[in-house]
């Protein structure tokens, strides 16, 4: 959201962003999650970033706001919000809704999807996208199989392995934002353990790389970046008991420079009780 808000090439960062969250010990059902994100270009502030976050072995729920802060608010006052919900069966995750607002200086656009058995049934963008001859059209077909931005920060591992092993990166994500359609493609790079004072435990490395689909235009130089782009990098964690991993840390290079988002912070409580750090 703070890339799509501020710089395009650092769009994919929040969207597969889009984020969060825990790690070594066990999750209980029905665990809240409340993490906090420092957004950075160059190594200068940009933004922060606000996740809230249900997740249990069936089902989950996630809230992210995002806004610039420091220098970045001379360029633009932008923020956002953004919200999914959904199950998790067989493996796979199954979004149900999907509602984000962001707004800058120059406007404010809601975007709303109704999904069901990973097809978008209803999709709403207010106000509309100027219609424009070098865009790719998205097809009917390009709105099947399809994850939401925040939802596919939720990667269900198959099996019984270890969940930072290669089994958590090696997929591909088919993202529909409500007016793009593009593929992240994760691969297992590593395992490493951090020692942050937001985190403490295993995080499986993957590197990202980005497909446009539908819905970009043809025409920008920085869509032909992005999807040249080598320099991209994920780290997930693990969360024992959904036996899903999402992201601790995303690396993302573009033409301004690289933006990396990071937990700075993360608590989580079970349902009444009290909140405690994700650390071993």
């Amino acid at each position: 959201m703070v890339a799509q808000l501020h710089c395009r090439h650092a769009r994919f960062a929040l969207a597969t962003f889009l984020l969060a969250l825990s790690g070594a010990p066990a999750f209980a059902a029905g665990e809240q999650l409340d993490v906090k994100y420092s957004v950075r270009m160059i190594g200068l502030p940009l933004g922060t970033a606000g996740l809230s976050a249900k997740l249990d072995p069936a089902s989950y729920n996630i809230e992210v706001s995002a806004r610039l802060a420091g220098l970045a608010t001379i360029v633009s006052r932008a923020q956002g919000i953004a919200q999914s919900s959904g199950s998790i069966a067989q493996g796979r995750v199954q979004p149900r809704a999907y509602a984000t607002t962001s707004s800058n200086s120059k406007e404010t656009r809601t975007v709303r999807m109704a999904m069901n058995g990973g097809a978008v049934r209803a999709v709403d963008v207010a106000p509309p996208l100027e219609p424009n001859p070098h865009r790719v059209p998205v097809t009917e077909a390009h709105k099947r199989g399809i994850v939401d931005p925040l939802s596919a920060l939720v990667m269900p591992v198959a099996g019984r392995g270890p969940l930072t092993g290669a089994a958590a990166c090696d997929r591909t994500l088919p993202v529909f934002d409500g007016y793009a359609r593009f593929d992240v493609s994760l691969s297992y790079a590593g395992t490493r353990e951090v020692r942050a004072p937001a985190y403490k435990g295993p995080v499986a490395v993957c590197t990202a790389r980005y497909t446009a689909i539908s819905g970009h235009r043809q025409d920008r130089a920085s869509t032909r970046y992005m999807e040249n782009n080598r320099s991209m990098e994920v780290w997930l964690m693990p969360v024992e008991s959904a036996r899903v991993v999402t992201p601790y840390k995303i690396s993302v290079a573009t033409q301004m420079g690289t933006v990396v988002i990071e937990a700075t912070a993360v608590s989580l409580a079970s349902a009444g009780g009290a909140a405690r750090s994700a650390t071993r």
